[in-house]
């Protein structure tokens, strides 16, 4: 096997840095100079975006820059004592001691349980103290060598490894604490994107901290060397949960119902006393967050990973995107089946879908006088063809309110919601009360449902409440509601907002397109982005019904403005490729396809890496895209697919130019900030 550290990767006390980011390109040129890479620029990027992403610093003056690359082929390890410590972000001050960790792209698992146990060594202070007392280059890397070897060089350090090597393997290993004299019983997770420095090293605090308290704690480490799950008697027996992550915890349905105490993965390093305290506090308070079953979603689960008490605000974004989310694919399969309809059978096809698609069949087709007079020349089958996919699309789209509905109840009050918010929803699009009376006879559902799930029952009827007596109830009292009460007031203001927008012209028109675009481009697909589009294809299947030309436009404007963001960073980085990353080059190839389809998500990757420069840039292109689709009076008729639905988007080439000019002005302006902030910084310096 490969070393992973040589004399050729240690400095001692001859780096003299003002930044982080100098010690990373010091440390990778240093990596470059032992013949371990020859792309050293792209390794400097690399562990930097990872570094930008969480800062690395840790409690006891060090630091572990580290990220999964191609610029190594073999996973390797450099060294620095600082002769002036840099601040890496940790909250006890700034490191001297950087181990800067690159693993190779698909690196072996051998390679990577060698990472592991070095990073569980890192907490060790007695480790520490030698690395900083080493009189020489070779004095590290045999310390290192000690560290991460499974058979032990003296009595000391065999000591020291046996203490910090165990937590590095995972799932099942020993319990800390004594099972005789516990103060509690615990089981944890800890995991991070990269998988390989921090993931440990939580675990590893958290298990020195329980030893300390005397409590009994196991680990699953759910890192790049492979995770061994929990047992699921450990797990039944334990009093609460830890979750130190910053990834999604693998198989959480594993924890249902327990406490649960959850942080970022740092956290668990930084303050793993203060964890298990919480965890022990949790464990005795009826009203602790658990971790949710499986049974109630993403949403839910996501509440509990939280470890904290949701928010209004952050609760009502929660409730509202569980509603949308669960709508989507409602509205992008009916859009799409009617744009298709119109294709095959043309815009008039509405007029007599539903009798050509019920009274014929593909061995009796329409006759001439059966189809309207206007469509596409696909013949009597084509003409039949259109009916059935629109017959289709519109009875899809149909369920757009009453899905909305039900699963923002949903969110709310988990399955008992379901059927009182979808009949909710259902009236809400019966009175035509739209898109506004779905949220509204949604939300009214769910209060109910969880109303009544709070009550407090004899044990013989708890069994028949969730599938029987809450449906029964929220339904009759959301729905009669809705019917009775509040579905004609708010039916009568979606009338009146409906008729604002399609009397819409001129610059009030183009004021609305920039208002559209700017929030498509707010945060690539997030809760500001999705009440964009929701709005435009609320409005879609009414305008499909009596030829309103005011929701197509606006349908037009989203979808032009959504595409935006990743188009335009994708010709940002063909522009202009010094400004970017290997990886966001990478990336830039693939937003083109993703842009041209619409997923403005596309973007994700450039916004998390540098947001204050890649979204302002992004919310400019989208305005002008969203200003010259609205003043081109561009109409879409497809809910989704970009440029690959072309016969549903009137105007397509106006189309396409709105959307290549917005595009170009997000690259041109991210550039351009890219550039000014980076003459900033070195004018500063």
């Amino acid at each position: 096997m490969n070393t992973i550290i040589t004399p050729e990767l240690v400095s001692l006390d001859k780096l003299t840095p003002g930044s982080k980011r100098e010690v990373i390109d010091a440390l990778a040129a240093l990596v470059g100079s032992a013949g371990r890479s020859t792309a050293v620029d792209e390794l400097a990027a690399d562990v930097w975006a990872r570094e930008e992403t969480s800062e690395t610093g840790m409690p006891g003056g060090i630091a572990i820059p580290h990220c999964r690359t191609g610029a190594v082929s073999e996973a390797t390890l450099a060294f620095a004592r600082l002769a002036e410590p840099v601040d890496f972000g940790s909250s006890d001050g700034p490191a001297d001691l950087v181990f800067m960790i690159a693993a190779p792209d698909g690196a072996d698992q051998a390679h990577l349980k060698i990472l592991s146990a070095l990073a569980s060594s890192l907490i060790n202070e007695e480790f520490l103290a030698e690395l900083r007392s080493a009189g020489s280059e070779q004095r590290v890397v045999d310390l290192v060598a000690e560290a991460v070897q499974p058979a032990p060089v003296t009595a000391s350090a065999g000591a020291r490894r046996s203490s910090s090597t165990a937590a590095s393997t995972s799932g099942t290993g020993e319990a800390t604490g004594q099972s005789s004299t516990t103060a509690g019983r615990l089981v944890a997770v800890t995991a991070c994107p990269t998988g390989i420095a921090h993931t440990y090293m939580a675990a590893d605090s958290l298990k020195k901290a329980a030893k300390e308290a005397g409590v009994e704690l196991q680990v699953e480490t759910q890192g790049s060397s492979g995770s061994t799950p929990l047992g699921a008697e450990t797990i039944a027996a334990a009093d609460a949960v830890i979750f130190a992550t910053d990834v999604d915890v693998r198989d959480r349905h594993r924890f249902a119902g327990k406490p649960v105490i959850a942080s970022r993965v740092k956290r668990g390093i930084d303050e793993p006393a203060k964890m298990i305290a919480e965890a022990l506090a949790a464990a005795k308070d009826p009203n602790a967050a658990v971790v949710a079953s499986g049974g109630s979603g993403d949403a839910e689960g996501s509440t509990a990973a939280s470890g904290e008490r949701e928010g209004f605000g952050r609760a009502t974004q929660r409730i509202l995107m569980t509603g949308v989310s669960y709508m989507i694919p409602f509205v992008a399969a009916g859009g799409l089946l009617i744009a298709l309809g119109f294709l095959l059978g043309g815009y008039t096809i509405t007029e007599v879908a539903t009798d050509v698609a019920l009274g014929n069949s593909p061995w009796n087709l329409p006759t001439a006088d059966q189809l309207p007079e206007e469509f596409y020349g696909f013949g009597a089958l084509g003409g039949y063809l259109g009916a059935v996919l629109f017959t289709l699309g519109s009875t899809a789209i149909g369920f757009l309110v009453p899905a909305l509905a039900g699963y923002i109840a949903f969110g709310m009050a988990d399955r008992p919601g379901i059927a009182p918010g979808f009949t909710a929803g259902a009236i809400a699009l019966t009175m035509e009360a739209g898109f506004i009376g779905g949220i509204v006879g949604g939300v009214l559902a769910g209060a109910v449902a969880l109303w009544f799930r709070k009550l407090s029952v004899p044990r013989w009827l708890a069994g028949l409440m969730p599938v029987v007596i809450i449906p029964l109830l929220a339904t009759l009292v959301a729905g009669g509601l809705m019917l009775l009460v509040l579905g004609a007031p708010i039916a009568s203001l979606t009338a009146a907002l409906e008729g604002w927008l399609n009397g819409m012209t001129g610059s009030a028109a183009i004021l609305l397109g920039i208002i559209l675009g700017l929030m498509m481009c707010f945060d690539l697909g997030g809760p500001v982005n999705k009440v964009a589009y929701s709005f435009a294809v609320a409005g879609l299947s009414a305008a499909v019904a009596d030829g309103n030309p005011g929701p197509l436009m606006i349908m037009a404007t989203v979808m032009a403005a959504g595409m935006v963001p990743p188009l335009g960073m994708a010709f940002a980085t063909f522009i202009d490729s010094r400004l970017f990353s290997p990886a966001e080059r990478e990336n830039g190839k693939t937003a083109v396809l993703l842009g041209a389809a619409f997923i403005s998500e596309g973007a994700i990757p450039f916004a998390a890496a540098d947001p204050l420069r890649v979204l302002p840039a992004s919310m400019i292109g989208g305005a002008v895209t969203g200003a010259m689709t609205m003043a081109f009076g561009i109409t879409s008729y497809a809910p989704h697919g970009g440029i690959f639905v072309p016969f549903a988007i009137e105007n397509f080439w106006l189309f396409l130019v709105s959307v290549l000019a917005g595009s170009l002005i997000t690259a041109f302006s991210v550039i351009a900030l890219k550039r000014w902030a980076r003459k900033g910084v070195a004018s500063a310096a």
